[in-house]
């Protein structure tokens, strides 16, 4: 899957507080590590997960290999918007 850094963001900031941590528990990993998809980077503490950041418009081209992490992001988020 592919789309921009900023659509990446978008959804990231539509999280619900606590959201990351949820994620990183049901996938059994580190809260570091689920920001560093999201465009983190901090590595000491977490590890890159299926996701490659390239230059382009809108903040650059994301590549995702593995989209459970943003599929649980989507899927929370649109239970916040079902709920409204």
């Amino acid at each position: 899957m592919t789309l921009t850094f900023n659509e990446l963001r978008k959804i990231k900031d539509q999280l619900p507080h606590g959201a990351i941590k949820k994620i990183a528990t049901n996938l059994n990993l580190n809260e570091e590590t689920v920001r560093n998809y999201f465009g983190g980077a901090n590595y000491s503490k977490g590890e890159a997960v299926g996701i490659h950041f390239g230059q382009g418009p809108d903040g650059g081209i994301v590549t995702i290999d593995d989209t459970t992490i943003l599929d649980m992001a989507k899927e929370m988020t649109e239970e916040i918007h079902s709920n409204n």
